[in-house]
């Protein structure tokens, strides 16, 4: 909490400064962290911006790197009807939500180019019909294996099983590592089985789907997984850096992970160093790859005296060159197809381009909606439970769906859609 409210201090004094010598300049607020390379490539981006533009000016504020942190500062700011910060930087789930509060500004008016961007971007910054954030860079899931071991990536759940029993032996004790504690990770490796098996979370209309049979089946694999010994029970108290350490030490077939894994692993010292590659995620006759979509979005506040200039800055910060330099600096994924065909970014990222466009083709939004967090939170806690076996599948993910209906009955966002 004291790190909270140091920040919340940093940030309101940062607020007061620019507020007070604007000298009849266009000031545009914009919020980041102020350390690292990231950081450096975001101040260099937005002074080229501003040297082409007299008049107008950029205020960088710094905020917390933390995701819950930013969070709360920003629904403090927002809810005060603040007019800045003008632009929003967002994960993926938090643009419904602030949609449907009524703070962010929509986009549509600009005239954004969406069909230069993958569609499960597009998908997750829309709400209501109305686009209120764009992708500035892209997270998605991917499965790792291990090239020394299979000759190629599975394509089928099936498939995976019978590699995991083929590659694994005394000195590759483990089959499939991957996120099954309790938490966020859990339901995006638990959406990317569930669109293997043909299931989702919630529909197109915006019901709670997460009980079907296609569930059931993706469910009662993962728990297979375990039971089968084809993942190590300790999974299921496993995040990203558990998972990461299993592979990248040799003792794992294959892995559930995002990016940022594969440049750790090819460094020196680590014993899987050209022995691995990704693929998306396997399927089931029915279903297709599915991967879970992250990343960060750019928005504008609804209460930004500046939206137009605030737009300039958004379009640039996510034009193609700016993206390439990002990729470059940061290692992070355009959210535009069209650069994965750039010899730039094939130099720029770890992962082989083709192979992280083929996996971002595959990727899923988890479901956009006002109150993602609190049905995240409920789903969490019934899959964990059916994993360790205090429940079966089935009944799990019954009681799940029935919390989570009840959730957003309570919520008044079915009377909200209908309204609008």
């Amino acid at each position: 909490m004291r790190s909270l409210r140091a920040a919340t201090l940093l940030l309101f004094a940062a607020l007061l400064a620019c507020g007070e010598d604007d000298g009849g300049e266009t000031v545009i607020t914009f919020p980041g962290s102020a350390v690292g390379a990231e950081a450096e490539l975001v101040r260099r981006q937005i002074e080229r911006f501003v040297a082409d533009r007299p008049g107008v000016r950029v205020e960088f504020q710094r905020t917390p790197d933390d995701a819950t942190q930013r969070h709360q500062l920003y629904v403090q700011r927002l809810n005060a009807r603040s007019d800045d910060p003008d632009i929003l930087q967002l994960d993926v789930i938090w643009t419904p939500e602030f949609a449907a509060a009524g703070w962010l500004h929509p986009l549509d008016r600009f005239g954004p180019d969406t069909a230069d961007f993958f569609p499960a971007t597009v998908r997750a910054n829309t709400w209501d019909g109305t686009l209120y954030a764009v992708p500035w860079f892209v997270d998605v899931g991917m499965l790792y294996w291990r090239t020394d071991l299979l000759d190629a990536p599975p394509a089928t759940f099936e498939a995976l099983v019978e590699s995991v029993r083929r590659g694994s032996s005394e000195t590759v004790p483990r089959g499939f590592v991957w996120q099954g504690a309790r938490y966020e990770g859990l339901v995006t490796v638990f959406l990317e089985v569930l669109g293997g098996f043909g299931g989702a979370i919630m529909d197109e209309a915006g019901d709670v789907v997460v009980d079907s049979p296609e569930a059931v089946r993706a469910l009662e694999w993962m728990r297979s997984l375990v039971e089968r010994r084809l993942s190590p029970r300790e999974v299921l108290t496993w995040h990203e850096e558990e998972s990461r350490f299993a592979f990248q030490n040799g003792t794992a077939v294959f892995m559930r992970n995002w990016p940022y894994a594969y440049t750790l692993m090819g460094r020196e010292g680590s014993r899987v160093a050209g022995d691995f590659d990704v693929a998306p995620m396997p399927a089931a006759p029915g279903g297709e790859p599915t991967t879970a979509l992250g990343g960060s979005q750019l928005a504008i506040s609804a209460h930004s005296d500046v939206p137009d200039a605030a737009w300039e800055l958004l379009d640039y910060l996510t034009a193609p060159e700016q993206m390439l330099e990002r990729a470059e600096v940061a290692g992070q994924l355009p959210s535009r197809p069209s650069l994965y065909d750039d010899p730039r970014l094939e130099a720029a990222i770890a992962v082989p381009a083709d192979r992280a466009r083929e996996i971002l083709e595959a990727a899923r939004p988890r479901p956009v909606t006002p109150i993602y967090s609190q049905l995240s939170e409920l789903l969490q806690i019934e899959l964990h439970r059916a994993l360790v076996g205090q429940k079966s599948p089935a009944d799990a993910l019954a009681d799940a769906a029935r919390a989570m209906r009840e959730t957003i009955e309570e919520s008044g966002i079915r009377d909200l859609e209908a309204r609008r």
